[in-house]
C-alpha cells in the first residue's frame, strides 16, 4: 500500500503581525480580481487571492483582532489593527478566498486568470497573458 503524502501547510498573517493563519496548500482555484471592491479593500490595482474550502483554513493567532465585514457565511476579515485584508468567507460559508499577498509561504498554484477587467483600475495595464474575463 502507497504511503499517502501529508498536504504541506502554509502560514500568513498581517501587517503588524496581530493576525496569523494558517491554510492547508491544496488550492481550488486562484485568479487575479479587478473589482472595484478588491481595489479597494486592498488598495491595490488588483486581488490575487487562492479559493480553498473553509475547514482546510485556520486562524491560529489574533481571532480576537479581527473585523469582519458582512455576515457569518459571506464577509471580509480585516485586522483590526493594521487593516490588512487576509481573508474573505464566500460561496454561503463553504469557503475562504485567501488574500496571496498575506502568505509568508508560496503556494504551489498560481492565478490562472484575471477576473472583473471590465471595473479594473483605467490607470492600470495587465501585460501577462492569463486569460481575462469582464466579469468572473
Amino acid at each position: 500500500m502507497a504511503k499517502q503524502e501529508k498536504a504541506r501547510v502554509l502560514g500568513g498573517g498581517c501587517l503588524c503581525g496581530a493576525v496569523q493563519y494558517k491554510v492547508r496548500d491544496e488550492f481550488r482555484y486562484a485568479m487575479n480580481c479587478h473589482c472595484s471592491q478588491c481595489r479597494r479593500a486592498t488598495g491595490s490595482a488588483f486581488k490575487p487571492f487562492g479559493g480553498i474550502e473553509r475547514d482546510k483554513f485556520a486562524v491560529a493567532k489574533g481571532a480576537q483582532s479581527l473585523s469582519i465585514n458582512g455576515a457569518p457565511d459571506n464577509h471580509d476579515a480585516f485586522c483590526s489593527s493594521c487593516g490588512s485584508l487576509l481573508y474573505s468567507v464566500v460561496r454561503d460559508g463553504a469557503y475562504v478566498h485567501v488574500t496571496f499577498g498575506t502568505l509568508a509561504d508560496a503556494p504551489t498554484m498560481r492565478p490562472i486568470a484575471h477576473i472583473y477587467v471590465g471595473s479594473k483600475a483605467p490607470w492600470f495595464t495587465i501585460t501577462d497573458h492569463l486569460p481575462q474575463h469582464e466579469e468572473l
